[in-house]
């Protein structure tokens, strides 16, 4: 892959009861999808609708330095709001890495912004990788995917299943909390991968020959060879 193609945005009709309201710097707007650790408070990903002034206040509230107070609550913006409400930050090592995508929406005029790291693209050069996918059944592909452009090692499409498992288990691989869309922080140990690997093969759990001489698949995810990360 050699272009920048960011994601897009969820192609569902949103759920009104999945929706949420973003407040920052004074401004409110409706987050369609997002991705946030709860355990750290960090967002992660965010799609939200509004006006363009609001939009844009809301992302400069995020980037601020130090960070202004931001806040997810349940329920569109307008409506009744119920529930506690959630404070998210922008992870401090990933500023300079943030993109943000606004269109207008022809029907309605208001405006989408589509903010996101470039942790999320797949020829990002960082180890680190932000795994966005429309559900959970395409993760372990598109997984393997970011992984094997990042691995020294050749991965094999066959061994997607348990390079999944090995990383929920060995914490590689942390689920955030998402509406939208499902997200992973991923984390790869290369060395811990490479020992891993090594006994799984001399245990016959993975086989080389298989990998060998199966085909390789059509791409199983929603991501364009020519793009850079997956479309959400």
């Amino acid at each position: 892959m050699t272009s920048s193609t960011p994601p897009t945005a969820p192609t569902t009709t949103p759920d009104p009861a999945t929706r949420y309201t973003i407040t920052a710097g004074g401004f409110t707007a409706t987050a369609d999808a997002f991705a946030r650790d709860p355990a750290t408070e960090s967002l992660w990903f965010l799609s939200l609708v509004g006006a363009q002034t609001a939009l844009k206040a809301i992302w400069a509230a995020l980037l601020k330095q130090p960070p202004a107070a931001a806040y997810l609550l349940p329920g569109a913006e307008g409506t009744a709001l119920a529930g506690g409400f959630q404070h998210c930050v922008i992870p401090a090592h990933t500023v300079g890495t943030w993109t943000t995508k606004l269109t207008r929406l022809p029907v309605c005029g208001g405006w989408h912004a589509l903010v996101y790291t470039t942790l999320a693209e797949y020829a990002t050069e960082r180890e680190q990788f932000l795994l966005l996918a429309p559900d959970a059944t395409q993760a372990p592909a598109l997984h393997h995917r970011f992984l094997d452009r990042r691995s020294p090692l050749p991965l094999h499409h066959s061994w997607a299943p348990w390079l999944w498992q090995r990383g929920l288990a060995q914490d590689e691989i942390t689920p955030l909390q998402t509406t939208g869309l499902v997200a992973y922080d991923c984390r790869p140990d290369a060395a811990a991968l490479k020992a891993d690997l090594a006994a799984a093969v001399a245990a016959g759990t993975l086989t080389l020959d298989e990998a060998a001489a199966a085909p390789a698949p059509s791409n199983p995810t929603t991501n364009e060879e020519k793009g850079d990360s997956p479309c959400v």
